[in-house]
């Protein structure tokens, strides 16, 4: 996610595709506040990243407070982590269909099976 922000950032300094006029202004004038499709593409991928992410960070927190199988929880933020990677790779470099669809997909079965998880442990207490 964070190096996703990075690229985002070189990218509108390399196109000169800035989001606000005063970093236009600071890097050659007011027809650098424009868009860039190369840039949105990146700045979509980040933000599919912190939509997807920090909800995974939350979860997974809640998950592992649940005393988890250290290799079951493991496996849970390997999958993740790799799927993650690869739909942000697909995103960036516009892999062909349905490469990005099915990282996604797979990302989100840790997701729901730690979710799932979570209630299990919580439900002799309601």
């Amino acid at each position: 996610m964070y190096l996703l922000a990075i690229i985002t950032g070189q990218l509108r300094l390399r196109r000169k595709a800035f989001a606000n006029p005063e970093d236009a202004l600071r890097h050659g004038g007011l027809e650098f506040f424009r868009e860039d499709p190369d840039v949105e593409r990146c700045r979509r991928a980040h933000l599919n990243d912190m939509e997807n992410i920090l909800p995974f960070l939350f979860v997974g927190a809640v998950y592992s407070l649940t005393g988890p199988s250290l290799p079951v929880a493991r496996l849970h933020f390997l999958v993740f982590l790799l799927c993650r990677v690869l739909h942000s790779v697909a995103y960036l470099f516009a892999l062909t269909p349905p490469t990005r669809s099915v990282a996604y997909v797979i990302g989100q079965v840790p997701c729901v099976s730690m979710a799932l998880q979570v209630l299990v442990a919580v439900i002799p207490y309601a």
